[in-house]
């Protein structure tokens, strides 16, 4: 079989997984955060647990761009530069700033995140570098590329800005969970969720391409349902919880 063949297989069969995981979460929220639960099995520390757990996509993104043929195409290099921003955000920057009253993660659920990322990074990588039509540097300038690009920066400033917000709360709080208020929290109780689903949404349009969209696919299949639980929890905790704001969509869900 070839690696094109195997590819799509892989492909196809990640689909499948994206939306079997939904119901699943629906009903069961990962258990780490506030949603962490006895039965799980050893924790890990949150700040080595989000690093371990997030740094194989930017490695294997790497390894992927070096594997490949695209070494100096523009738009290749352009779309190793959105992944990294994002990943070395997740992989180092957030983890850092973490507040020391952070519940450690399962062993299981960093494992499975790994895996994830593993995956996902693969079917990125080798399609933007290797598999996918060289595209000439014209492509920066493309409707597509443009509105993915902005789509991205600023799903990504909305994720870091929630980042930062909730971290605020956490620490004036001395690690008790209150009502998140500010300007990004109005409208929905998960902005930090809203915010990669936009950048995802973004990555998928600037590149035009089957995995971007089964990324996107997958960010939602993870991070709506686990909006709805932060969002059911908030309302079953604060009996003062602003009744207009929605979980993870404004106006809509």
């Amino acid at each position: 079989m070839s690696e094109a063949r195997l590819y799509d297989w892989l492909l196809g069969a990640w689909v499948v997984v994206a939306l079997s995981v939904v119901p699943y979460l629906l009903l069961r929220p990962a258990p780490y955060g506030r949603h962490g639960r006895p039965g799980w099995g050893r924790v890990v520390k949150a700040r080595l647990a989000w690093t371990l757990m997030e740094l194989p996509s930017p490695l294997l993104m790497t390894v992927m761009f070096f594997l490949g043929d695209r070494r100096t195409n523009l738009p290749a290099l352009a779309a190793l530069a959105l992944w990294l921003g994002h990943y070395l955000y997740r992989s180092i920057v957030f983890p850092v700033l973490l507040p020391s009253t952070s519940r450690p993660m399962p062993l299981a659920i960093l494992a499975s995140g790994a895996f994830f990322n593993v995956v996902n990074a693969y079917l990125n990588g080798r399609w933007l570098f290797r598999l996918a039509p060289v595209r000439p540097a014209a492509w920066l300038v493309s409707v597509p590329f443009l509105i993915g690009v902005v789509l991205f920066g600023a799903g990504f400033a909305v994720h870091v800005l929630a980042d930062r917000e909730l971290r605020r709360l956490r620490r004036r709080s001395g690690g008790v969970y209150v009502i998140p208020r500010g300007p990004l929290f109005r409208l929905v109780s998960c902005p930090n969720y809203l915010g990669e689903l936009i950048e995802w949404t973004g990555w998928a349009i600037a590149t035009v391409s089957l995995p971007g969209v089964v990324f996107a696919l997958w960010t939602a299949a993870n991070l709506v349902p686990r909006a709805l639980k932060h969002h059911a929890w908030y309302r079953a905790t604060f009996s003062a919880y602003p009744p207009k704001r929605k979980a993870i969509i404004p106006f809509v869900l």
